[in-house]
């Protein structure tokens, strides 16, 4: 009973963090808001049909479901490679570990800044270095159409996810036991055997852990995408919540914005519910 006691503060102003805005969000996502954002009577759900049958609202939900995945997924096999190789002993690991650390320390928004100065169709340095290779034969414009500029997006989403997720998995390969290696390798198990049988299943853990802070955090992301285009051109780079900060601050729609909210916060805490069920199912099953 005592060690209740002492967190139940802190269990009492989470659940006040959390639990009072998502109700703010079913109430005003159940009625009519004004665009002063005074909310008024019940409006039969109409804020949810509006923002159901708008098609900008589907292209942006599949368009968030692609971010995520393609971000998530380049990120963990890029920082997975990454953190194999830094933990390897070698002359000049230290300052590898702290470079490649260094960007997480950076804001995000500073970071797609100097990016979208780098894209820049006239004088960015990025069109410059690709004809100084010969890759190009002149300046592209890769924020001016939709396709080419949401697998920039991509790839710079990747980038920047990449050192916090190599934190996680060099902490997971640094508190690995060395001696179950040795024991391996007595018995003439190669490096790719114990990597299958001793790395890959003693690692689950964090890869657990940074694909649920990853979705989470990508699925979220905002700088990136409003930084270079703001949804553009046309809305073709629009995910969830560039749109709901549209339709909420831009057109005044604070019912429908709230709709959309909830439907990421129920979305988001359904995929880590479904998800921590299924690898504790594994794990039991193990």
């Amino acid at each position: 009973m005592v060690p209740v006691l002492f967190i139940l503060p802190g269990l009492i102003l989470s659940a006040f963090i959390i639990i009072y805005p998502v109700w703010e969000l079913i109430q005003t996502s159940l009625r009519k808001v004004t665009r002063f954002g005074k909310v008024t009577k019940l409006n039969d759900f109409a804020n949810f049909e509006a923002v159901f049958s708008d098609n900008l609202f589907q292209e942006a939900a599949i368009r968030s479901v692609w971010w995520t995945l393609l971000v998530v997924g380049g990120t963990l096999i890029c920082a997975a490679g990454i953190a194999l190789i830094l933990n390897e002993k070698f002359h000049g690991r230290a300052i590898a570990r702290v470079i490649i650390m260094l960007p997480w320390s950076v804001s995000l928004s500073l970071l797609t800044v100097v990016w979208r100065w780098a894209l820049n169709g006239e004088t960015g340095y990025l069109n410059h270095l690709l004809e100084q290779l010969g890759v190009i034969d002149g300046p592209v414009v890769w924020l001016a159409s939709g396709s080419t500029a949401f697998t920039v997006m991509i790839l710079i989403g990747i980038i920047v996810s990449i050192p916090f997720t190599t934190t996680i998995f060099l902490g997971g390969l640094s508190s690995l036991p060395g001696d179950l290696y040795e024991a391996a390798r007595m018995e003439g198990a190669s490096h790719w055997h114990c990597f299958k049988t001793i790395t890959v299943p003693m690692m689950q853990p964090y890869v657990n852990i940074a694909i649920v802070l990853n979705v989470i955090y990508v699925f979220n992301s905002f700088p990136i995408i409003w930084i270079l285009t703001e949804g553009g051109p046309a809305n073709s780079t629009d995910i969830l919540v560039t749109y709901l900060y549209k339709i909420a601050f831009k057109y005044g729609k604070l019912g429908e914005a709230s709709v959309v909210s909830l439907l990421m916060f129920v979305f988001l805490l359904a995929f880590a519910a479904l998800y921590l069920r299924l690898v504790s199912k594994d794990e039991a099953n193990a």
